[in-house]
């Protein structure tokens, strides 16, 4: 016999619903957070940055453009996660320019930034940018 939650059978229903929402960079909050991720991702859309200039062939410079795109987002993506996740109150009240840091920084990664354009002084800035947040990370770590 199978029994389906339905309106006529409320208590099943409310039983089988979800009780907790949880959201993390992984499918398990592993409390593993490095900001390594997004400097790797922003080496390797400075790199795509370089291989587009110096090359004419029309299909190569749309794929990697695209992955330069696609690079750009999990940049971002990574920059997020340790805003949200990992970093908490006491660390942006320690660094008060942590906030302006993480902003600045995902808008060198967004479409008037690496995503958008292909200017290789752009990437040097999310690279810097993302050095400044990981020295603090990595300071945090210490405490």
């Amino acid at each position: 016999m199978h029994i389906v939650p339905n309106e006529r059978n409320p208590m099943l229903r409310h039983l089988l619903a979800p009780t907790v929402e949880v959201s993390a960079h992984c499918d398990l909050p592993c409390g593993v957070y490095d900001p390594a991720q997004a400097r790797i991702e922003a080496e390797s859309i400075k790199a795509l940055i370089a291989k587009v200039a110096d090359n004419d062939d029309p299909d190569f410079r749309t794929r990697a453009i695209l992955i330069k795109e696609q690079r750009s987002e999990l940049v971002k993506h990574h920059l997020w996660v340790l805003w949200t996740d990992y970093f908490k109150p006491p660390h942006f009240e320690k660094y008060p320019q942590l906030h302006t840091l993480v902003n600045e920084a995902t808008k060198l990664a967004g479409a008037a930034g690496t995503k958008g354009e292909l200017d290789a002084g752009k990437a040097d800035e999310l690279l810097a940018k993302i050095d400044e947040i990981a020295e603090i990370f990595w300071e945090t770590k210490k405490a």
